[in-house]
């Protein structure tokens, strides 16, 4: 028998969602996960092969924000460190739920 296939963009954007309502109290977390304090940036971009330019680009930040948490003059905040981190294990998630959420140019 097959199951309902599920699409990844769309839980990632329910769970977003979900995010969103457990930080304005208005759902209890069912999990709660405690994010590293760092990330190595430099780390993580270089494992997607894309300069600082193209890094910041695709995946929405800006060129001076991932120059200075490379040069550790600044860390990233907890979204952007779990961004990060599912970036460094799952780019091409991050690929997918942005392709799916952001209208293209015709």
């Amino acid at each position: 028998m097959a199951g309902k296939r599920v699409n990844i963009a769309d839980e990632l954007l329910a769970s977003l969602s979900e995010a969103a309502d457990i930080l304005a109290g208005k759902t209890a977390p069912a999990r709660a996960w405690r994010l590293p304090d760092t990330v190595d940036v430099r780390s993580i971009r270089a494992s997607t092969g894309l300069s600082q330019p193209e890094f910041a680009k695709r995946f929405g930040f800006s060129v001076s924000a991932v120059r200075e948490w490379e040069q550790g003059r600044r860390q990233p905040e907890a979204a952007a460190r779990v961004l990060l981190l599912v970036i460094a294990s799952r780019p091409d998630v991050v690929d997918d739920v942005l392709a799916a959420a952001i209208p293209q140019a015709a």
